[in-house]
This record gives C-alpha cells, structure tokens and sequence, in this order.
C-alpha cells in the first residue's frame, strides 16, 4: 500500500502506467500518479545502475524520467496528467 493517498473526492483521470490502468487527481503530475500507484522507482542511474525515483519534484534533479506517450525522457514532476495518457516507467529497461 502507497504511503501517498489523492484527496477524498477529487476528480480522477485514467492513465496506464506500464500496461497496467492507472487512476490519479485531474491536475497531478506524472510523477505524484506514479507514486499513488506505489511506483517508487521511476528508471536507473546511468552509471551505477542503481533504481532511481524523483528526489526534487520540482524538475531539478532528473531523477522522473520516464516514457510519456510515446516520447522518452519527460520530466514525470513537470508534466499533468491527462485522461487515456499512457506512461512507461524506464526502471527495468534503464
């Protein structure tokens, strides 16, 4: 169970986060949805190879990366979520 819980009664949108369906608060980004759906690690560290997740969440640091329709590399902090949106985490890929 995430330790992030969305509002009670906040309007949600549908995404798929890795092939799997998704729900999250309409105006959240990627990177909050992620973390609802107890995704902690968003992709590895180009060197160490180690699971990296956002550390920031204000678009510093590039630890969001992941694969937003289709476009990889998108800053999960900086982008909102849409309904029917579908998202790639690159944790296991790297």
């Amino acid at each position: 169970m995430s330790a992030f819980k969305a509002l009670p009664g906040a309007t949600t949108v549908r995404l798929e986060v890795d092939g799997a369906a998704c729900e999250a608060p309409e105006g959240a980004s990627v990177a909050t949805a992620l973390l609802l759906a107890d995704r902690a690690a968003f992709g590895r560290h180009p060197v160490s190879g180690e699971a990296e997740g956002p550390w920031c969440l204000i678009g510093v640091c590039f630890g969001c990366l992941v694969e937003i329709d289709g476009v990889a590399d998108r800053q999960a902090c900086l982008v909102p979520v849409r309904d029917g949106m579908a998202v790639r985490t690159q944790a296991e890929r790297g």
